[in-house]
């Protein structure tokens, strides 16, 4: 027979992805501990969406059904599942399958408590592509997006810089073997010096490597790359942010010691410009939402779930 709907892939399709960043937990645990598809060499190719792909005893699967079941996946993994991994993940699947024909011949679908879960997995991915549905519909203009951007810039700007610490008496940072300890005027002083070689025209990646005590990102030529506000002390933050892109900063000084930054890119309203629009989509949905349950008939007893009377 026909493979005729993906509710009964859904939570295995969770835990082939077995997605690292926190998530809420799938109503129904997955029954297997599958691995998330692994990337093989090559990407097989396309396939007419009838055309059966996989076929486990009398359960077939074709190549629309299974591009469906990836749709359910977490969008970090889709690109790799229909491509690279994807003889991994049918394979998983398989397993998913062959699972599910023991569990039929040994009736576990026929018990109740199998019949709950499989009707509140139902509604669970019924209730997922409603909100998302909901979310899509929802028009949001560019006057908006930028009002939302300008209301939480902070959030979304970021900086990709360039330093060269010098160390001065005092700091945190260890002494490196072989150099001398400077005091605040003398690491003022070699700072100064480093930027007016700079602003002569020497590379600053090339100085950085040779010249910075910053033992993280001398090795990258003094690089930091993009950063958001608030993951730099205050007194760098604020240079570099204030700096525009190829511009080379004054001494500026921390507990680490004087810092030379230079600004390499910057990201603003339009690299964020994706990420707010989805963003606003959700929060407006999630609106939707409690504005229905509140216009809804639901009660919960009290007893059951400890609500003060």
């Amino acid at each position: 027979m026909l493979f005729r709907t993906a509710v009964f892939f859904l939570p295995a399709a969770c835990l082939l992805a077995q997605n690292p960043a926190p998530k809420p937990a799938p109503p129904v645990p997955p029954p297997v501990p599958l691995a998330p598809p692994a990337p093989s060499a090559s990407a097989s190719p396309a396939v007419p969406p009838d055309r059966i792909v996989i076929a486990v005893g009398d359960t077939k699967l074709t190549a629309a059904q299974f591009d469906e079941i990836v749709n359910a996946l977490p969008e970090q993994y889709r690109s790799a599942s229909r491509g690279p991994g994807r003889k991994a993940f049918g394979e998983n699947l398989v397993r998913v399958l062959l699972l599910a024909e023991e569990g039929k011949r040994r009736k576990l679908n026929e018990t109740p408590e199998y019949k709950t879960q499989e009707e509140f997995q139902a509604d669970n991915l019924l209730a997922g592509k409603t909100f998302a549905e909901i979310s899509q519909a929802i028009r949001i203009d560019d006057a908006e997006l930028r009002k939302y951007y300008d209301d939480h810039q902070k959030e979304y700007e970021q900086v990709h810089a360039r330093h060269i610490l010098i160390r001065a008496s005092g700091s945190p940072q260890p002494v490196a073997p072989g150099k001398k300890e400077l005091s605040d005027e003398e690491a003022l002083a070699k700072a100064e010096e480093i930027r007016e070689k700079l602003t002569d025209g020497a590379d600053f990646a090339a100085l950085a490597s040779a010249e910075s005590d910053d033992s993280g990102s001398k090795v990258k030529g003094g690089d930091l790359n993009f950063f958001h506000r608030g993951q730099m002390v205050p007194a760098f933050e604020e240079a570099a942010f204030a700096l525009k892109v190829g511009e080379i900063s004054q001494p500026v000084k921390t507990q680490f010691g004087y810092h030379i930054i230079k600004v390499e890119a910057k990201k603003g309203f339009d690299d964020g410009k994706t990420e707010i629009e989805r963003k606003m989509r959700t929060e407006r949905a999630q609106k939707m939402l409690d504005d229905m349950q509140k216009n809804s008939s639901v009660t919960f007893d009290p007893e059951f779930f400890g609500i003060a009377k």
